[in-house]
Parts: C-alpha cells; structure tokens; sequence
C-alpha cells in the first residue's frame, strides 16, 4: 500500500530523480510499447550519498538502458537518516504506464510484490514502496530481481536485472562525487559512440542499397 509522501519521502524522491537526471538521456513511452530493447550492456550497482536539507540520503541504484541510450528502468534502494529516519525501494519506468497494475517485483521467480506509483512526471513514473530488512536480505541472496510495468498498449513490460555486486554496494562505501562524475562521463562516452556506430551502420547500408539500384 502506498504511503503517504512525508518530507522524507519527497527528499528520497527527489534524490532518485536527481541521479535520473544526470544519468540518461530523455526517456520515450514507445520504448517499451511493443517489447522492452536490448539493453546496452549489464549494468552494475552503484551507491551514492548526499546531504539534503537535514538529513543524509544514501542510494543504492541500478539503471538499466537500451541501446540508444533510453532508460528502461532504474531501481533505488533509498536511505534517509536525519531527523526522520525512512528507507525507500524506488522503481523509475517510461511514462504512459497503466497506474493501477503499478509495477510487479519478483526475485528468482518467487511470488510477485506490487509498488505502487506515487508519482508520474512528463517523462517517467515512479513507483515506491517501504524498504524492509526482510527485503533487502533476498536481494542480498538472490541472483536476479524482474520489475514488470504495464505499458498503456496494456502490454507487460519486463526487465531483468541481475543482482551480482548488489552486496558490495549496498554494504561498501559510496562513490565520492569524482568517481561519479567520472562514471557519469565514461557513460555517456559509450552511449555516444553506440549512436554513431549505428547511424554509420544505417549510412553504408543506404549507401550499398543506392548503388545496388
């Protein structure tokens, strides 16, 4: 059941938006419309931690893109220690979602948890839930979790994430802002170069079908 959106939350929230933001290009709904893309490559789990207004927010994240630099899905594990204390699973998806299916969290294939979406910006939506101990011990022994949102062709849109060194961030030290900035330059980098190897791609195949007219 979804929880009403105290300070804490709203912070939690925007912390999550915040590495969103920084970290992929402009999310589209018909990314996920028919079947979810191939996703560039696996990607790692990574823990960052800042100080907003009077608490500390800590993030446990995995962000999942496709080829051409889309976000398909980003998983939070949110810590706030302050005033109020409050721990946060956050699931970010492409917008033009079915709101009342929310999304569909399975470790393993084990039965499905429901997040409920607590918020639906222009280009994603997010959906919350609180972060038990309980929770966080299945991620820790399991070998991968699959978030399932429902797109508004009412079509299941399914994203696997693998769980290797999900331990090791969540229990080590976060990434100092150089090392994220760093992570945040080589990602872009490589989603750059993807792009222009495919529009070369396409190109030469233009090109060769000109010439075989």
């Amino acid at each position: 059941m979804m929880f009403n959106a105290t300070k804490a939350t709203r912070t939690a929230l925007s912390a999550l938006v915040l590495t969103l933001g920084a970290a992929s290009a402009p999310m589209v709904a018909s990314a996920q419309d028919a079947a979810a893309p191939a996703a560039a490559a696996p990607a790692k789990w990574f823990k960052t931690c800042t100080k907003q207004e009077e608490a500390d927010v800590c993030v446990v994240q995995n962000q999942q893109l496709a080829q051409n630099g889309q976000l398909l899905t980003a998983v939070g594990l949110i810590s706030v220690e302050g005033k109020v204390n409050r721990k946060i699973l956050q699931v970010t998806v492409p917008t033009a979602r079915l709101i009342p299916p929310g999304i569909m969290m399975q470790i393993d294939g084990a039965k499905g948890v429901k997040l409920d979406y607590a918020v639906c910006l222009p280009d994603r939506c997010t959906a919350e839930m609180l972060l038990t101990d309980t929770l966080i011990a299945s991620l820790k022994k399991g070998n991968e979790v699959v978030l399932t949102s429902v797109n508004f062709r009412r079509a299941p849109n399914p994203i696997k994430i693998p769980l290797e060194g999900f331990t090791g961030a969540y229990d080590g030290e976060a990434m100092s802002q150089s090392q994220a900035e760093e992570r945040q330059r080589l990602l872009q980098e490589a989603m750059q170069k993807k792009q222009e190897e495919r529009n070369k791609a396409i190109n030469d195949a233009q090109d060769a079908a000109k010439q075989g007219n």
